[in-house]
């Protein structure tokens, strides 16, 4: 999923992030995100760039610029698992969770696990496909709509902030850790 779909920049700027932060970037996959992070939070703060699949955290590292080596930990773990971060309890003033929600296959794992990490009042960035587009997308019955990604949040304790439009083919969604 290529960058031109959303701009991770200027949905980043959505968080209020700055320097010196702490920011998990769950299923970071090629690491746009972590990337748009790591220009905010400079060498004072960290981004954590979680993701299951090894060959992608080599790839994000290859492209990850001398001046954001610093910054950017790759993580391999799984975010759907109690734990499975790797990260300490309450460690994290930001989670991005960025076009990855609609392949979450255990919410309730990942819910507890975001929950863990976040500090209190915390924020949690969603960003995710609002429909298939013919295929360019996800397909039609893997998305998941932003209503049903708001419910499911606030349903788990999480308060909204905002929503944006973030991109043509993408909606956002910003929480408060409760």
């Amino acid at each position: 999923m290529s960058a031109h779909f959303s701009s991770p920049h200027e949905n980043v700027l959505q968080i209020g992030l700055h320097e010196g932060m702490k920011v998990a970037d769950f299923g970071a996959g090629t690491g746009h995100y972590a990337r748009a992070a790591a220009a905010i939070v400079g060498h004072g703060g960290k981004v954590y760039a979680i993701d299951v699949q090894e060959d992608i955290l080599k790839h994000l590292k290859l492209n990850t610029h001398e001046r954001h080596q610093g910054i950017i930990d790759g993580i391999w773990g799984d975010i759907e698992k109690f734990g499975g971060s790797h990260l300490r309890d309450q460690s994290i003033d930001a989670i991005i969770l960025a076009n990855i929600f609609f392949q979450i296959e255990n919410r309730f794992g990942l819910l507890g696990e975001i929950k863990r990490v976040l500090k209190p009042g915390g924020k949690l960035l969603v960003v995710d496909w609002a429909g298939s587009y013919g295929g360019m997308g996800p397909t039609p019955e893997k998305i998941v709509s932003e209503h049903d990604t708001e419910a499911f949040f606030i349903t788990g304790g999480f308060h909204k902030t905002k929503s944006f439009r973030a991109g043509p083919h993408h909606y956002g969604i910003l929480f408060t850790a409760p």
